[in-house]
């Protein structure tokens, strides 16, 4: 299976997906998350340093801020409450 490459430009990467993709190895790609509603309200909390620095940690294990991180979990939570 056929890797993707780091590419330097745009246009190598578009030139890179003008061809026949289907050796590629997709188990290499992780799941993205692209927030879309604009943000119109803000929380501010106070939390013990060791819990921030837990969020902190696992956020960056994610690779997505941690602010981000809080907002998923969350949606999540008020999703699974939603649905049971």
């Amino acid at each position: 299976m056929k890797k993707v490459p780091q590419f330097d430009s745009d246009r190598a990467a578009e030139a890179f997906l003008d061809q026949d993709l289907s050796g590629l190895d997709f188990s290499q790609f992780k799941p993205m998350r692209f927030e879309l509603a604009p943000k119109s309200v803000s929380l501010n909390m106070r939390l013990p340093a060791s819990l921030l620095d837990a969020v902190k940690a696992r956020a960056k294990a994610r690779g997505i801020p941690y602010t981000r991180y809080v907002r998923m979990l969350l949606e999540s939570d008020v999703m699974r409450r939603k649905h049971p």
